[in-house]
């Protein structure tokens, strides 16, 4: 598809894009609609209470349009809450588990984002210019659609872009065989570790002194405090005016409660310094108050309402009725009494009417058309007007009852803590055990033992977890590995390989790209051979090229470097710069024995002993490490690609 033609997504959005396997055009509407009220029904109990930092997650019925069939649809907007998007993916991962006749696709602004996650594992042929509409998730794992090879037929090659249909056909014959390898399947998990339970844990309270017709908004719509975090945080000087006087929330009716926030909301509100409008009416206590934060949260908080309020009209006093006239209430109401949604509460209780609301207002952000969905500012005023009046009273009696707030410790974060997050992330890379565990160890025992010998001098001996001997190996492995025009290949992202050169491929290479122009050189020729998805014309089409041009200039062009070679030698035997390098120390051979010196005091070709690479390599590693100054730098950004943390210098000279 022209990349023009595409929807483009914003930087924070994600759309998604649920598929029913291939049924008859009306068998397929039909169900899909039935499904609507049956998904949102299961997960509801995880949706309704969910603090979304821009938008819910929501799904309609769309018709097929083009090459794309009949589906349920959405896009939300997660703005800087990535964990929006996470906690989506894993929705649609247990849909898809839960009913498995369902096929879902997802994407953002960066494509096919799921595989950014499991990168290190996908195959050499998979790149965003070849994964569109062959990434799917199905009955709770990823599938990837894919071409054929020797060891199997399914798939389409990598050139060609699968119709949605031609996908989900392929999905319900061979889903073994879209499946993906079990290692990006695990890469998968990992990311989606912790939900649901990360929910609750993600979440926040606070003391705040609030006015109290928004502490009677937040007991009605806790989720509202997402938009009024958003309206403070992105304000501008015309939403300021409305806060010089406080026409809608007043400040002299503040009283403390406690706000649940998501830590990314939290955050946004702490960490801004504000100072309020004198006119305003908000006079903070001094720093030393013991509730000082509370004022100075419920302040700002109270901005952001007071912002929302300013930007919409008062909305009409008439009940909310598009819900029970929605055709589909009805059956999304069965389906919530039979997933139990109600937890056995008698119709008519207080609970019951509590959960009924919440589902009304779930309903109406998952389902409804946008034309009949409020803006936050006016779902504000109409919670506030059918509140009808505020005792504020009683709501002052309750601040002695409060539960206590949590701890924003999690805000401040120590260096240990920073770099345990990156092992974390990197999938416990960053530890040189870890990254080089699989590096093999000379197998005789004298040979290990003059090996670390060797590098006995920079290796401090108490420290046994960072070997340098492991640290050498893993980067001679590095800059002995093959890599394509796309960048090197890290250790870890895919399984190690025995080094292979093929010379006379090279020779050819070389030669096409210094002059030669009766053939343009071929990206595909420079690829490994042993890839089990190379085409076997194409393999054949290159080796005979390459023998070609092999037979015509490799001897004359090697014969041309080694000369050159020589010349350099010749002319570095006559500098210092040999000096520099650590040697190799042999036993000195006998007076009698030994070789005369070049008249011109240089020394002869005898007398060369060869370096110590690996103390060479250390050496100038770790001094580059320390003229960093703990700073970054090329060797750490070095070390740290390869998965290599070496220990921070605590040698004070």
């Amino acid at each position: 598809m022209d990349p023009l033609q595409q929807r483009v997504l914003q930087d924070d959005m994600v759309q998604y894009k649920i598929f029913l396997l291939p049924t008859t055009p009306q068998q397929n509407e039909q169900q899909l609609k039935q499904l609507l009220g049956d998904i949102l029904a299961k997960f509801a109990p995880l949706l309704v209470d969910y603090i979304w930092q821009n938008q819910p997650f929501n799904l309609q019925y769309r018709p097929s349009k083009g090459d794309i069939p009949s589906h349920l649809g959405g896009i939300t907007q997660f703005g800087d809450n990535v964990e929006d998007e996470w906690f989506i993916v894993y929705l649609l991962q247990q849909i898809t588990k839960t009913f498995p006749e369902l096929v879902v696709r997802v994407e953002d602004n960066d494509g096919e984002f799921i595989l950014i996650e499991v990168a290190d594992y996908l195959p050499k042929w998979l790149s965003p210019d070849t994964s569109e509409n062959r990434v799917f998730l199905f009955r709770g794992e990823l599938h990837i659609i894919p071409r054929p090879s020797k060891s199997s037929s399914v798939g389409f090659p990598r050139n060609v872009v699968p119709s949605v249909e031609q996908a989900l056909t392929l999905l319900s014959d061979h889903s073994e065989a879209c499946q993906a390898s079990p290692e990006i399947r695990s890469a998968l998990r990992k990311r989606l570790e912790g939900f649901p339970e990360k929910i609750k844990s993600g979440l926040h309270r606070a003391h705040c002194f609030i006015p109290a017709g928004i502490a009677t908004v937040l007991t009605h719509r806790p989720d509202l405090v997402a938009p009024a975090v958003s309206a403070f945080y992105f304000r501008d000087p015309v939403d300021l005016q409305a806060c010089r006087s406080f026409k809608t929330f007043h400040p002299d009716s503040r009283v403390l409660t406690l706000v649940m926030f998501t830590r990314c909301l939290y955050a946004q509100l702490q960490q801004q310094q504000f100072t309020p409008d004198r006119r305003s009416g908000f006079n903070l206590p001094p720093r030393s108050h013991p509730h000082y934060k509370a004022h100075e949260l419920g302040m700002k908080l109270a901005h952001g309402f007071e912002i929302l309020c300013s930007r919409c009209r008062l909305p009409s006093a008439e009940p909310d009725a598009a819900v029970s006239c929605n055709p589909q209430w009805k059956s999304f109401m069965k389906s919530l009494q039979k997933n139990d949604y109600f937890r056995g509460e008698l119709e008519g209780s207080a609970r019951y009417k509590e959960l009924l609301r919440s589902a009304e207002i779930f309903f109406k952000q998952s389902v409804a058309s946008k034309s009949s969905v409020l803006s936050p500012g006016e779902e504000v005023l109409q919670v506030l007007h059918s509140c009808g009046p505020i005792n504020v009273e009683e709501l002052k009696k309750l601040e002695s009852q409060l539960p206590l707030e949590d701890s924003d410790s999690w805000l401040d974060i120590t260096a240990q803590g920073l770099e345990q997050l990156l092992q974390e992330r990197s999938g416990g890379r960053m530890d040189v055990g870890g990254a080089f565990s699989s590096i093999k160890r000379p197998e005789n025992s004298s040979d290990a033992a003059e090996e670390n010998t060797e590098v006995k001098g920079i290796e401090e001996e108490d420290d046994s977890t960072y070997s340098l001997v492991a640290v050498s190996q893993g980067i001679k492995d590095f800059f002995n590995s093959m890599s394509s025009h796309e960048g090197a290949e890290l250790p870890w992202s895919r399984p190690s390989q025995p080094f292979r050169f093929d010379p006379d491929s090279m020779v050819s290479a070389l030669d096409q790209l210094l002059g030669n122009k009766d053939k343009e050189l071929d990206s595909d020729d420079l690829e490994d051979d042993d890839d089990e998805d190379v085409d076997h014309d194409e393999e054949e089409e290159n080796e005979e090229s390459s023998s070609d041009h092999a037979e015509m200039s490799g001897p004359e062009t090697i014969n041309s470097i080694k000369k050159y070679m020589d010349q350099m030698d010749e002319e570095l035997m006559s500098t210092n710069v040999g000096q520099s390098f650590s040697q190799t120390k042999l036993s000195e051979p006998s007076s009698e024995n030994a070789a005369p010196h070049s008249p011109e005091g240089g020394a002869s070709e005898e007398d060369f002993q060869p370096l110590n690479l690996d103390v060479n390599l250390m050496a100038n590693l770790l001094e580059s490490l320390s003229c960093q100054a703990g700073l970054a730098g090329p060797a750490s950004n070095l070390l740290q690609s390869l998965g290599v943390h070496l220990p921070a210098n605590s040698d004070p000279s």
